[in-house]
């Protein structure tokens, strides 16, 4: 085990456990290594939208209705 680790309590769905220990058990891996994969390609997403937040910050901002009238002038819709 690493000693890097922190304990914590989660509690799952019903559902959820039982399917993440079936794919542990499917996988030879722990329920912490799931759990941990999971949390960590989560908070890559979000770093990930973030980014591409700072990316675009200075696009104009768009009215919704304006992008649905520029598509139907344009045949799109």
């Amino acid at each position: 085990m690493n000693t890097d680790t922190k304990r914590a309590t989660v509690y799952f769905d019903s559902e959820i456990h039982r399917a993440l220990r079936l794919k542990a058990a499917e996988t030879e891996r722990s329920l912490s290594e799931l759990v941990n994969e999971a949390v960590q390609m989560s908070l890559a997403e979000d770093a990930d939208d973030l980014a591409a937040f700072a990316d675009r910050v200075n696009e104009p901002n768009l009215p919704y209705e304006a992008v649905v009238k520029d598509l139907k002038q344009r045949g799109k819709i």
